[in-house]
Parts: structure tokens; C-alpha cells; sequence
């Protein structure tokens, strides 16, 4: 039965499109753009998520959808980013329970739950609902909301929250990919200390499956991988590319201090790069516990160590380096 894949040209859509393929999936990929990089044999349809008639009419005879659209922003507000989240998120659930599709699986984020105020999170932990939280993070729960409204209304449904995603491949170079690179290149003389779950994104990939087939419905499962020093995956990648990597190291406490004038600066660049909601994960350092996806699912994911070298030779291979 054929599957659908929304969000298929991101970096995510991408790593899930290609292991759907390899396992002999009929795949159609949804966005309102082709991936540069479709394997043969999979369909791409045109489908907006903020025209919720677009997605129902590409879901007609789909068994499994693998909804992935997301705007991912540092800013403290959004708007595209909160509609395409929410209203986004609402609109192919329902356009999934009006196709009569057997199984739908709905990729939230980490960023769902209040990091600020939990040490440790699990899938009871509190959520990003605070009005001072970035818009990103409280459009990831709203999103999941959403969908639970429609999950009541019959759709049988999962929600995955992977952490911190990074590794090959990646076309586009999401932030954590695009640092790593510049390290890798001995471009990344100064880093701001801090530690974070990083997760392979094929791993990820292999995780959304895995809740399609076994997932409970209306059940979150975090998809987790290593609870890292940022410091040393960036040292890693320079290593594997023979470079110098970052040598020296800004203590958080300072970066907070600079953080509203450069995020003034920030903004007049058009960066959000440097924003409070880009450090507030980094400065909590929550602790995320997997265990439930790796006991119901079966999930598991592979070391960091392994993913920057694999990362590093994608970058040397299509000419990245």
C-alpha cells in the first residue's frame, strides 16, 4: 500500500523518503516543492498543508501518512512559522481521517516540551505552553493539540518527538549540519559551551517507521541518541577531516549577557541564528529518556562518534568540504 510522506523535500522528508524506498514502499512524496534528490520510482504530488482540500486530494488510496512539515525558527515570533505548525499540522490530520488512511504518524520535536523547566523529560513531562517560550516550540505542541482533536475523532495516529536532529544526508545543511561543517573545514575557531540529545536522522527516520508499525495510537515516543558535549562533536568533525577544531570555548554565562544585543544585530541581518530561543535549550541541558520508544518500538540509535564521521565523508563525497 502506498505511503505518504509531507515535508518530503526537508531534511528529515529526505532520510525517510529514501529508507521508505529502500524497503520496497510505494512512496508519494507531498510539498509545495519537488526534492532535488526523489530515488526512482517515487511520485511527487504538489500539496500545500495551509490548503487542507490540496493534501485530501493527494491522500486518496494512501494507507500510512508520515506527516514532517514544519517551519523550524530561533525567533521569538513567527507567524508562518505558528500557522504552517498548527493549522498546518491540523489540516493533513483531518485530510488523513477524510481519505480513510489506516495509520498516521505526526513528527513533533523535543522542542514541544518545556525544556526551561524540566531537568529530565519523558513523555509525561510539562509542555512549551508558557506565552514567553519561542513561538517554535509552542507551535510544536499546539501542533500535537491539533492533532489529538482528531485522533478523538477517529484517526489512528502516533506522535513522535525526536531531539536534537543532525547527520547525513542533508542537501540543505540544517544549523547543527552547517556548524559541524565549518568545523570540519577548520572554520570554527570559537564555541559556546553547552550539551544537548543529539539523534542520527536516519535513525529518526527508522524511528517513525518503526511507530507507524508498532506505535500506540494517540501515544508520544521520543526519539533520542546521545546526551553530547557540544564542544567535543565539533572537535570530532575537524578531527575526521584532519583540521584544527574549536580551541576556544565561551561559557554560557557570558553568551546570555550579549544575547539582546546580538540578537538586535541579529535581526537587522536577517539571522535568527543568535536569539534567547536559540540558547534556552543549551543553557537547560534537559536529559531526555528514550525509553519508551526503544521498549514499544524497538528503537534504537547509533553513536554520535559514528554519525559525525559519516557526516564529515558525505560532506567529502558531494564536494562539501
Amino acid at each position: 500500500m502506498t505511503v505518504a510522506v509531507t515535508g518530503a523535500s526537508g531534511f528529515l522528508g529526505a532520510n525517510l523518503v529514501a529508507l521508505l524506498a529502500q524497503r520496497g514502499e510505494p512512496v508519494r512524496a507531498l510539498d509545495v516543492v519537488a526534492p532535488k534528490h526523489l530515488p526512482a520510482g517515487v511520485e511527487f504530488r504538489k500539496a500545500d498543508v495551509l490548503d487542507r482540500a490540496s493534501v485530501r486530494a493527494n491522500l486518496e488510496g494512501v494507507d500510512t501518512v508520515y506527516h514532517l512539515v514544519a517551519k523550524i525558527t530561533l525567533s521569538e515570533h513567527d507567524e508562518i512559522a505558528w500557522r504552517l505548525n498548527t493549522e498546518g499540522a491540523r489540516n493533513a490530520a483531518e485530510a488523513a481521517l477524510d481519505a480513510g488512511v489506516r495509520r498516521y504518524v505526526h513528527c513533533s520535536s523535543i522542542h514541544a516540551f518545556d525544556q526551561l523547566r524540566c531537568k529530565n523529560i519523558d513523555e509525561t513531562s510539562p509542555r512549551s505552553e508558557d506565552p514567553a517560550i519561542p513561538v517554535y516550540d509552542r507551535s510544536k505542541w499546539e501542533g500535537e493539540r491539533q492533532v489529538q482533536e482528531v485522533v478523538k475523532a477517529g484517526l489512528d495516529a502516533v506522535i513522535c518527538n525526536p531531539t536534537g536532529v543532525f547527520g547525513p544526508v542533508d542537501y540543505g545543511l540544517s544549523r547543527v549540519n552547517g556548524l559541524i561543517r565549518s568545523s570540519a573545514r577548520g572554520r570554527l575557531p570559537v564555541m559556546i559551551a553547552g550539551r544537548f540529545d543529539l539523534v542520527d536522522v536516519r535513525d529518526v527516520a527508522a524511528g517513525l517507521i518503526a511507530a507507524a508499525d508498532r506505535g500506540r495510537t494517540g501515544e508520544n515516543y521520543l526519539l533520542t541518541g546521545e546526551f553530547c558535549d557540544l564542544i567535543e562533536v565539533f572537535r570530532a568533525a575537524a578531527r575526521a577531516n584532519r583540521r584544527r577544531g574549536p580551541r576556544v570555548v565561551v561559557p554560557l554565562s557570558m553568551v546570555g549577557r550579549a544575547v539582546p544585543v546580538a540578537e538586535r544585530i541579529g535581526k537587522r541581518f536577517g539571522s535568527d541564528v543568535i536569539s534567547a530561543g536559540a540558547l534556552a535549550a543549551v543553557t537547560a541541558c534537559p536529559e531526555v529518556d528514550g525509553s519508551k520508544a526503544v521498549e514499544e518500538l524497538g528503537y534504537r540509535s547509533r553513536p554520535t562518534e559514528e554519525t559525525v564521521a559519516d557526516l564529515v565523508e558525505f560532506f567529502r563525497v558531494s564536494g562539501r568540504l
